[in-house]
């Protein structure tokens, strides 16, 4: 949780539920700077440690909708290299919310590993 919110998550409200194994679930809330309550969730179809996870996701606001998230990482230039896709949204305004969503986590990622 020090790195896995948005960036405009309140203070201590991220909280997340991890089950890290292929059918187990995870769900991950939070409270934003409106005071409305957020959650997602969905289940882990993949688990290769230290190469790739992909998961579904889905808001609990919007269970319908889910999406598809893959994360891949490899070793590069004495680095890491990670790969993140996510795919399968409903419209282009959830793509592009997303987009927005997951640069706030990536920032605090890079900020965590400074």
């Amino acid at each position: 949780m020090q790195w896995f919110r948005p960036g405009r998550a309140i203070s201590g409200t991220a909280r997340a539920e991890l089950d890290v194994r292929v059918g187990g679930r995870y769900r991950i809330s939070f409270t934003g700077p409106d005071g409305e309550y957020h959650e997602v969730g969905g289940v882990y179809r993949e688990v290769v440690p230290n190469e790739r996870l992909v998961f579904s996701w889905a808001w609990h606001s919007t269970p319908e909708r889910e999406s598809l998230v893959t994360v891949s990482i490899r070793p590069e230039a004495g680095g890491t290299l990670l790969t993140f896709h996510h795919a399968q949204f409903a419209d282009e305004g959830a793509r592009d919310n997303h987009k927005r969503g997951w640069t706030e986590f990536l920032t605090n990622l890079e900020s965590f590993v400074a």
